[in-house]
């Protein structure tokens, strides 16, 4: 899955990415404490079974959320 540049219809400033490397909620708990520090961030929804993670928000960029992701252990696929 790659970073979005169509926003979600119900949400206009969201993103979805792909996460590899999650297999449980401690991990789905590490991206989510780690992308929610990024400047620009208002919400993080991160999906363990569909290995995504939605963010919404405002001027944040892909590589401070890839930084986050990685930050947390994990990477951003595409």
């Amino acid at each position: 899955m790659t970073p979005s540049s169509s926003p979600a219809p119900s949400d206009p400033s969201a993103r979805v990415y792909g996460v590899a490397g999650m297999i449980c909620q401690h991990c789905v708990l590490s991206v989510t404490e780690e992308v929610v520090t990024v400047a620009g961030v208002s919400g993080v929804s991160v999906n363990l079974d569909a290995q995504a993670m939605k963010v919404s928000g405002d001027a944040f960029t892909d590589e401070a959320i890839k930084a986050a992701v990685a930050e947390a252990g994990y990477e951003v696929v595409s």
